[in-house]
């Protein structure tokens, strides 16, 4: 546990620091309506992956195609491997970066609802199929293996980081793109997964953040609306932050108070 969650504050930390270096410009050109305006543009890539893996996942040599990473040996890895935290950076790094001082159109409380509803909705979509599809593993563990779990939360944490900060840099979403590859890429090293697996798991995860990003602020307005402006939460610069972890047998999550 402690080795968890030592790796995901380093992880974090150094890919917070060096995407702070692209500054704080906060657009206000955007009101929030539009901001999260649904755009059915949005659901072309998402949905690409989506098909592009289940099509793949039908195709022997597509499916077993692994950059050369997986070795012959495809045994089990037991415990901790750095997937496990890798896939948490980029969502981490949204609280990271306005800690550095780097500004969003979000507040931490909105902002987290935004992650919330994002993780719910990827979740859901990951454990339905997983039990629908009921695909073997490479390593032969078991037989959720299409779509990929960790893939679906590094992709959901990506678009949201690009989402968040699209008005910043571009770089930065680029760069929690390249975080959630590299830890999807790793779960094909490591034979948790074919490669339809984790192309599945990306546009899952990219298509649950933006059905997030879409239905989250006006159902919280709708519902909430009233309640949170007496309260001040709407421009409250705080968030309570959940971060799970599993290391072997043992599962849980990491708290954090963001203020």
């Amino acid at each position: 546990m402690k080795k968890n969650v030592f790796l995901l504050i380093l992880l974090v930390s150094l890919y917070a620091n060096g995407l702070s270096a692209f500054g704080g410009f906060q657009s206000d050109s955007l009101s929030t309506a539009q901001l999260h305006k649904f755009n059915a543009k949005g659901l072309i890539a998402p949905a690409a992956l989506v098909g592009l893996g289940a099509v793949g996942s039908a195709i022997d040599d597509f499916k077993e195609f692994d950059f050369g990473l997986r070795p012959e040996d495809m045994h089990h890895h037991k415990g901790f491997v750095v997937e496990d935290a890798l896939q948490y950076v980029p969502l981490a790094s949204m609280y990271a970066l306005r800690l550095s001082g780097v500004k969003s159109p979000h507040s931490c409380f909105d902002a987290t609802v935004l992650a919330a509803g994002s993780y719910c909705i990827t979740g859901a979509i990951t454990f339905v199929l997983k039990k629908a599809v009921d695909e073997r593993r490479p390593n032969g563990k078991d037989s959720d293996s299409f779509p990929s779990g960790h893939a679906a939360k590094a992709f959901a944490g990506a678009e949201l980081l690009r989402l968040e900060y699209k008005d910043v840099s571009p770089a930065i979403g680029y760069a929690g793109y390249a975080v959630a590859a590299a830890s999807s890429l790793l779960r094909v090293k490591h034979s948790e997964h074919w490669l339809p697996d984790i192309l599945a798991g990306a546009g899952i995860g990219i298509l649950g953040t933006k059905i997030a990003w879409w239905v989250c602020p006006p159902l919280q307005k709708m519902l909430f609306g009233k309640w949170m402006e007496k309260k001040g939460l709407g421009s409250r610069d705080f968030a309570f932050m959940g971060v799970p972890f599993c290391n072997g047998n043992v599962k849980g999550v990491s708290l954090a108070l963001v203020f």
